[in-house]
């Protein structure tokens, strides 16, 4: 097996959607040996994600590092990164941004690297809960020099960035653990369940990042958090709980959902 046509049509037997996309992306990884192509092509008809295999996911037109292990940002979600970008005026000079539950750190690092093309200068701290994802996200936030720590939440950061926050983003885990089962393979076998099990109803870190994200954002700064249609009226509850103002903004191309909360001037 060593050509597009062969790869694709091995893809395709196994179910993937993008068969010919992914078998160029697959031949180009193999750099013509044959022996890692064969490997690939057989690990991607099993299941392993694709972004395992090549060790990037392309997210807003950057390489974002991966590693087997870390949950892979997915696409749908560049709309809760475009939404923490207008969170920013057009013309700041400054923006703080934090990026919690940060896995790899493609978001921090997309909307982090947006904003200083716009001249803004920014300060980009991360962190997750898990050391293979934090591993990961200072790779690659290596050229930005920006710190990412380990730890649950709020309780990573450092004291000196309580109330200095612009940007709050945060990709918690929203399905509930009773629909966990009904992901796809590649999500349940192979990603951590950490970054995908959000409890009961799914909100469960969700409210402990509403409930501290008053204490931490600056004035007039907003938390964001991407969740699922039917639970729009909880969290935006919850945000209120919580001493912020929330919004929701909806993406019908992407089919996601993002609630915003901001905090008073």
């Amino acid at each position: 097996m060593g050509t597009l046509t062969e790869v694709t049509v091995a893809l395709r037997g196994a179910g993937c959607v993008f068969a010919e996309d992914e078998a160029a992306l697959l031949l180009d990884a193999a750099a013509d040996d044959r022996a890692r192509l064969d490997d690939l092509v057989a690990r991607r008809v099993t299941g392993t994600p694709l972004e395992y295999l090549l060790g990037w996911v392309e997210f807003r037109g950057m390489r974002v590092g991966v590693r087997p292990g870390v949950f892979v940002p997915r696409q749908r979600t560049a709309f809760l990164v475009e939404q923490g970008l207008a969170c920013v005026p057009a013309g700041a000079t400054r923006a703080c941004v934090v990026d919690l539950c940060c896995g790899c750190g493609a978001l921090g690092l997309t909307a982090a690297t947006e904003l200083c093309a716009r001249g803004c200068d920014v300060e980009l701290v991360a962190a997750d809960i898990d050391p293979i994802a934090v591993d990961c996200a200072r790779e690659n936030f290596a050229a930005l020099n920006a710190p990412v720590f380990l730890g649950d939440l709020f309780d990573a950061l450092p004291l000196d960035l309580r109330g200095r926050a612009d940007v709050l983003l945060a990709n918690t885990p929203y399905v509930p653990s009773a629909q966990v089962a009904d992901l796809p393979p590649e999500a349940r076998e192979h990603e951590p369940l950490v970054a995908l099990d959000g409890g009961a109803d799914g909100l469960d870190v969700f409210r402990r990042v509403a409930e501290g994200a008053a204490e931490w954002l600056a004035p007039g700064g907003t938390v964001l958090v991407e969740i699922g249609t039917g639970q729009v009226d909880t969290a935006c509850a919850v945000l209120v709980e919580s001493g912020l103002t929330p919004r929701v903004e909806h993406s019908a191309e992407r089919y996601t959902t993002v609630v915003l909360g901001t905090r008073a001037l």
